[in-house]
């Protein structure tokens, strides 16, 4: 199952669908872009601003994810020329019902180059163009958890 970052931060801090996820993913094989390693630490640096977190649980979330990652328990999709390109296609496919953001063109590229869907993700935008490319979607449409 390909993860977008946002789903990967519920996994490790708590966020009001995190225990969902946690349930629902555990003992999945998980993959991501190589772009989820700085967008979660950027977004776990923006949960200890937003005071969501402590500095020691941010340090301790970014920790498991490296761990994860290590372990190959959350396998890291290379962001490659190719993974550039395809996104790029993605973007001009969606253009323009869904005004997609190029930072979601990459995920959904890497997602297609590696062909291990369902897409896991939450963001309205993403979903959107998911389902304009035929996307398989976790969770489907009728369980999305709302936050």
């Amino acid at each position: 199952m390909y993860l977008d970052s946002c789903i990967l931060v519920k996994l490790l801090v708590v966020e009001p669908d995190s225990e969902f996820f946690v349930r629902e993913l555990s003992g999945q094989p998980l993959v991501t872009s190589e772009l989820a390693y700085t967008e979660i630490f950027s977004a776990l640096l923006a949960c200890e601003r937003a005071g969501k977190i402590s500095g020691i649980d941010r340090r301790r979330a970014w920790r498991e994810f490296e761990t994860r990652v290590a372990a190959e328990e959350i396998r890291l999709q290379p962001l490659s020329i190719v993974t550039l390109r395809k996104a790029a296609q993605l973007l001009e496919r969606c253009h323009p019902q869904v005004p997609l953001r190029s930072l979601d063109a990459l995920h959904l590229a890497a997602a297609d180059l590696c062909q291990d869907f369902p897409l896991a993700t939450t963001d309205a935008r993403l979903r959107a163009a998911a389902q304009l490319l035929h996307f398989e979607l976790f969770p489907p449409a009728d369980d999305t958890p709302t936050h």
